[in-house]
């Protein structure tokens, strides 16, 4: 709906300076363009919003025309009401609504097949194969200095390890539940407490938590792993990571925080994990979704907020 006002008004503003002889004449006119346009607009995004069950199950040769014919009649009933813009005549009008019209839905075309389903496919197994633990090698070592000491501890790390990497080489193109991706994140939390032992601490907000929510993969992991690695690793006293998930309204929302330590680390390998987080959320829900950075009473907050989905029971 944004983008259909946002490209709407942008073609208004343009057909005002096209016909604009004088650059005083371009407010006025773009204020005068605005009164008569908004409204119809307004009342064919509402529209189309109340009869999309309709046309969702309509055929592609069909989809086209019937928006077309909502919005050609809302022209029509538009038109004597507020009269034609700078006196255009009514079939100027309508040409212009149609022209307008044409653009958007081309440029929603367009879209549609940059973001199809191959391409978008691609594209998430691209990015979720460039997300792979650097705890990997120490890891493995804490299993090796623990493996004399407690060999049962040993054996069951490997097992976490290895039902981690299970996890992380499938083919992610689908959502998935939430309560797979905080258990995924348990394991590796497991793995980490090996070797930092109790400079790890991990406050878990599980109260509010969406019940059957499902979430893109890896989303989580890669957050705690920063929080880890720029908040914890760096320091010699204890440090907390905070997770809060809950859900607000039609919205589930997730927060990871750690301390902020003065001990200078590359940032580019949390930038990296960030962008790549960005990239995935507007894949699978493009405007819906959003994730924000804070740094205020020394911790360091990734909030992210995203629709909620639920599983078909």
């Amino acid at each position: 709906m944004l983008r259909v006002i946002l490209l709407v008004n942008a073609l208004a503003m343009a057909t005002v300076v096209l016909h604009s002889r004088a650059g005083a004449e371009i407010v006025p006119a773009g204020v005068a363009w605005a009164g008569w346009l908004e409204l119809p607009l307004f009342i064919t995004i509402l529209l189309l919003y109340v009869i999309q069950p309709v046309l969702v199950r309509l055929a592609p040769g069909r989809f086209w025309p019937a928006v077309m014919a909502v919005i050609a009649l809302v022209a029509v009933f538009a038109y004597p009401p507020f009269g034609a813009p700078s006196g255009v005549a009514f079939w100027r009008w309508m040409g212009w609504s149609i022209l307008a019209s044409c653009a958007v839905m081309g440029y929603f075309d367009y879209r549609g097949r940059l973001y199809s389903p191959a391409l978008t496919e691609a594209r998430l197994h691209a990015l979720t194969a460039r997300i792979r633990p650097h705890f990997l090698f120490n890891s493995l070592n804490a299993v090796l200095g623990v493996m004399r000491e407690d060999p049962r501890r040993a054996e069951v790390a490997l097992e976490e390890l290895a039902d981690m990497f299970r996890v992380l080489m499938k083919e992610h193109k689908e959502l998935v539940a939430l309560d797979s991706e905080i258990s995924l994140c348990e394991r590796y939390l497991d793995l980490e407490r090996l070797r930092l032992g109790e400079r790890l601490v991990v406050n878990w907000d599980l109260s509010c938590k969406p019940a059957q929510a499902l979430v893109p993969p890896l989303l989580l992991q890669p957050l705690l792993e920063n929080a880890v690695y720029h908040g914890i690793e760096p320091s010699q006293q204890p440090g907390d990571i905070a997770v809060r998930v809950a859900r607000r309204s039609s919205e589930v929302l997730i927060e990871v925080s750690n301390p902020i330590v003065d001990t200078p680390r590359a940032q580019k390998g949390n930038q990296i994990a960030q962008a790549n987080i960005r990239e995935r959320l507007a894949l699978f829900f493009d405007l819906e979704a959003d994730m924000r950075i804070d740094r205020s009473g020394g911790r360091y907050s990734v909030r992210i907020r995203l629709p909620y989905r639920r599983l078909n029971t």
